[in-house]
């Protein structure tokens, strides 16, 4: 059943999933624009997670540097992907969304009351419970307009803040046909 519902992008109803897990049912092209980003706006994570990765496989990052870029992609989704890579997986995932998705960040926090900065880094201790029915208005609203794949994975990685997620949030996500990694 797990490996039907990761094909399908939908990742099975646990109460939160693991980074390497996201990076299994996410679309490959998500992972590409993100890299991409990193690429073009700091260069330097993206040379630190190639090379934990790489250390991490017992590989020399020159081996990996000297693919031609589709490659190295390839090769980086495919090891974040492994459960020893969930803790730079999920840096990875964090660093992007706190520097390049701001805005969404913002407004999720927005739409669900949440005190943040207004870069979307929460103020304070995050709540111990979420609205339903922000909850929903929220993600109704957002979903289109941010790209939906992405604005899942945000979801997930929101869920993954608090020991066992948020059930409404847990519910939303295995249940909303639009929620989607894939």
């Amino acid at each position: 059943m797990a490996a039907s519902a990761l094909t399908a992008g939908r990742i099975p109803p646990f109460p939160t999933v693991k980074a390497h897990e996201l990076y299994s049912a996410v679309d490959p092209a998500l992972v590409s624009e993100i890299l991409d980003w990193f690429r073009a706006n700091d260069r330097n994570v993206y040379k630190s997670a190639v090379a934990t990765l790489a250390g991490n496989r017992k590989l020399r990052p020159v081996f990996i540097q000297k693919k031609p870029l589709v490659d190295q992609y390839a090769w980086i989704h495919k090891t974040l992907k492994l459960n020893a890579c969930n803790v730079i997986g999920e840096q990875l995932l964090q660093a992007y969304l706190m520097a390049a998705q701001q805005s969404m960040l913002g407004m999720f926090c927005d739409g669900l009351g949440i005190p943040h900065d207004g870069k979307g880094s929460v103020v304070g201790d995050l709540p111990k419970k979420l609205d339903a029915e922000r909850l929903a208005a929220t993600i109704d609203r957002l979903v289109g307009l941010f790209d939906p794949n992405l604005f899942t994975l945000y979801l997930h990685c929101f869920n993954m803040q608090v020991p066992g997620g948020w059930p409404e949030l847990t519910e939303k996500l295995a249940s909303d046909e639009r929620l989607k990694l894939a």
